[in-house]
């Protein structure tokens, strides 16, 4: 299907990329994504997505907007405060990109949800929902962008287990619940570094929806706020990981 005049218009900058261009923003347009959070990670993730054009966007979250998010989920207002995160951040994707279809999923997402995305974007902040978001992701052959922070660093991967033969997945990365996990609401995040790892993780997806460049699979992207330093990690298949070895 052409492109319509209006988004010729919106999308020149992209069309302009030789590693993007017209068929590009047309993967784009037809794609699909399931974003599990609708916080400091998912929520600015969400609106490059919109922004950038992909077609349909599925949000889960059960939560509220607290005056305490503000400091980093910049989607929000202080209007928002006490109302649902993803009727709010659905009205602003709308808003801002009215072509995108946004599924609102006002619960918290767990392995007998039904996800619409050929894409998964897990942007929780809890590793039980991580593990199975992983198990589900494996199991239904789709990648999963992952991202994380807390205090001044974050870190963000594409797991591709169900789709690559030899991807490593989010188990092989962590096997299991670590002993000392820390949640940001306990120990601090600069909002920054949470805008820096959800940007991050809309260039992964829209690498994986257009093709564009060489994504994070195999790798981890470290960001470390205080330095200003980023690097990657190489990450190996664990030969005996419980999801992808089996």
């Amino acid at each position: 299907m052409a492109l319509t005049p209006q988004q010729l218009e919106r999308h020149k900058r992209h069309i302009l990329l030789k590693e993007i261009g017209g068929p590009g923003v047309q993967k784009l347009l037809d794609a699909r994504v399931s974003i599990i959070g609708a916080g400091a990670l998912g929520g600015p993730c969400a609106m490059y997505l919109a922004a950038a054009g992909v077609g349909e966007i599925e949000l889960w979250d059960s939560d509220i907007v607290d005056r305490s998010n503000l400091q980093r989920q910049v989607q929000f207002t202080e209007q928002d405060v006490g109302q649902s995160k993803t009727a709010r951040l659905a009205s602003r994707l709308k808003a801002a990109a009215p072509d995108c279809r946004v599924i609102e999923r006002n619960r918290r997402w767990n392995e007998a949800c039904k996800l619409s995305g050929s894409i998964l974007i897990d942007a929780t902040d809890n590793f039980e929902t991580r593990f199975a978001l992983n198990q589900a992701a494996h199991a239904l052959g789709r990648y999963l962008v992952s991202g994380a922070a807390t205090r001044w660093s974050g870190q963000v991967s594409v797991f591709a287990s169900g789709v690559r033969k030899g991807a490593p997945c989010y188990q092989c990365f962590v096997p299991g619940m670590p002993p000392e996990a820390e949640a940001c609401e306990d120990v601090g995040v600069v909002g920054p570094v949470t805008g820096i790892v959800a940007s991050h993780m809309a260039l992964e997806t829209l690498k994986l929806i257009t093709g564009a460049g060489r994504p994070l699979i195999g790798q981890i992207g470290i960001v470390d706020g205080l330095t200003g330093i980023t690097r990657t990690v190489k990450l190996n298949q664990d030969t005996d990981c419980p999801v992808c070895s089996a």
